[in-house]
């Protein structure tokens, strides 16, 4: 079973990294501004119909502290915070695994699944649904990291999923009468993190006016995501460094009560990354975790 990273391991990487920005930052987010309108809030993932635009929403960037985990891993937890981290987590994966989507799904997927099953408590059944690769500054990717404060998916849109991927349908509503959770799983591909880092917002600190539901339009069916209003009490984090044996367990919908719920994030900008630093490339599976 993977187990949280060691202080001694990390401050190891500390001391002898200097090109790793690392300690508590102040950046600019991006957060979600309504409609000027009142209207529905929509986002198209594909060009729009004529005359529509991609979005109808506004955006508006706000000074926050964002504060680094490294050293106090296991004080972050899937239940309270919608965020878990690991580290030491060993792959059969290359780095060229992950140039070709059929070869991520063999290969990487059967590992996400059973590292699921492995570290969240409760987990019988995990269904993984999609992967996104992100390469910053790769003219060849269509997928960069996403600069704007976002949660992938609302509730509703999670039970939708459940409908949608399960294939037997009296199976799909027997699972929904139980937990069930969608938890992205987000790793880097080309070693430790130097530029465009994953900012985290515990679910600690969010409250439900915090998130508004954004139509997410796809060319044949309409799902649900969540933009973050700017509060300025929403604690943000980020893991610094973080390497390819290492994962971030990041929760986006949770039907069992009492719990945190989800974890806003966004890719930020750090002033203190070096100006010839590696692009952040990662990948995030995302997973139906039942249980």
């Amino acid at each position: 079973m993977s187990t949280t990273t060691t202080i001694t391991r990390e401050e190891t990487k500390v001391q002898y990294d200097p090109t790793i920005p690392r300690g508590p930052v102040e950046t600019e987010l991006t957060f979600y501004v309504p409609p000027s309108d009142g209207s529905v809030p929509f986002n198209y993932v594909e060009a729009p119909p004529a005359g529509q635009p991609q979005r109808n929403y506004n955006e508006a960037k706000q000074r926050v502290t964002v504060d680094d985990i490294r050293g106090h891993e296991s004080e972050y937890t899937l239940d309270r915070d919608a965020f878990q981290v690991f580290s030491g987590v060993s792959s059969a994966t290359s780095y060229e695994t992950f140039n070709n989507d059929d070869e991520v799904k063999r290969t990487y997927y059967p590992e996400v699944e059973q590292f699921l099953i492995d570290n969240v408590p409760g987990a019988h059944k995990v269904i993984l649904f999609d992967h996104t690769i992100r390469r910053e500054k790769d003219v060849t990717s269509t997928r960069g990291p996403v600069n704007r404060a976002h949660s992938d998916q609302t509730d509703r849109a999670t039970e939708w999923r459940v409908r949608l991927h399960v294939e037997d349908q009296e199976e799909a509503e027997r699972l929904l009468k139980g937990r069930y959770r969608i938890i992205n799983v987000w790793r880097p591909l080309n070693g430790s993190v130097q530029s465009s880092p994953l900012a985290i917002a515990s679910a600690a600190s969010v409250k439900d006016t915090d998130l508004v539901p954004v139509e997410h339009r796809y060319p044949t069916r309409t799902g649900e995501t969540m933009g973050v209003v700017y509060n300025p009490d929403l604690k943000w984090k980020y893991w610094s460094g973080m390497d390819n044996d290492e994962r971030l367990l990041l929760k986006c919908s949770d039907n069992q009560p009492g719990v945190g719920k989800r974890c806003p994030h966004t890719a930020f900008v750090d002033s203190r990354t070096p100006q010839n630093a590696k692009p952040r490339e990662s990948i995030e599976v995302r997973a139906l975790v039942f249980g």
